[in-house]
């Protein structure tokens, strides 16, 4: 897509956007010691955060979903995270060239996240980013990504059409969610994958396992 047709360029948040891994790490452990369970290893945490807080839970504890205990260690591990949010979270590298290549062509940027708005927008203005022209979060849609509805709304808010606008993402829903809006996509592989988790099987239109490389990608795609 060429410059002149390019209106915005979306992007998941946690594992695309901005890198929050340590900070979950931190959490993922605090909740272990609370239950005598020794330190996890940090890439496994890492590989699983883009899934959140029920996917962490499930990891970090071994706890079923339908145990009558994993709702209370949901938000106990939301505690935690509440605590340490934006203290070491950090754009990607290249993130920062990017916006600014995309200010300096006219072209606007948003983000469609299933992270709820209560955590999304205070780490969104504590870390070093300017301010994000539109931030869609599962607390505005009826239905999260896979479903389309956030990536319209990011559209809405932009004033482009689906097709005018590139959404960037770590997971295949992200891609799913590109796809079915008519956006052009790119697959995140340098972000959270799951270890038998494939980025190149996903579709996406582009893929990319360093962040630094996507203004080139996205000025030459």
């Amino acid at each position: 897509m060429s410059p002149g047709n390019l209106k915005a360029v979306l992007f998941d948040l946690d594992g695309t956007l901005v890198d929050t891994a340590d900070e979950f790490l931190v959490v993922v452990q605090q909740l272990r010691a609370e239950h005598d369970l020794p330190p996890m290893d940090p890439a496994r945490v890492r590989r699983s955060v883009s899934n959140g807080a029920r996917a962490l839970v499930q990891l970090g504890l071994g706890l079923d979903p339908e145990d009558e205990q994993f709702e209370s260690k949901r938000l106990r591990l939301l505690e935690l995270y509440a605590e340490v949010l934006g203290s070491s979270a950090k754009p990607y590298p290249g993130i920062n060239r990017l916006l600014a290549e995309l200010a300096r062509h006219g072209i606007s940027w948003g983000v469609a996240t299933n992270k709820p708005r209560a955590y999304a927008e205070p780490l969104l203005e504590r870390i070093d980013l300017p301010s994000c022209p539109s931030l869609v979060c599962p607390d505005d849609v009826k239905d999260r990504k896979p479903h389309p509805e956030s990536l319209y709304l990011n559209c809405r808010d932009l004033d482009c059409a689906p097709h005018q606008a590139i959404y960037i993402g770590d997971h295949l829903r992200d891609i799913q969610a590109g796809k079915r809006a008519g956006m052009l996509t790119i697959a995140a592989a340098y972000g959270y994958i799951e270890p038998d988790d494939n980025p190149h099987d996903w579709g996406a239109d582009l893929l990319t396992d360093d962040s630094n490389t996507l203004a080139d990608l996205i000025f030459n795609a």
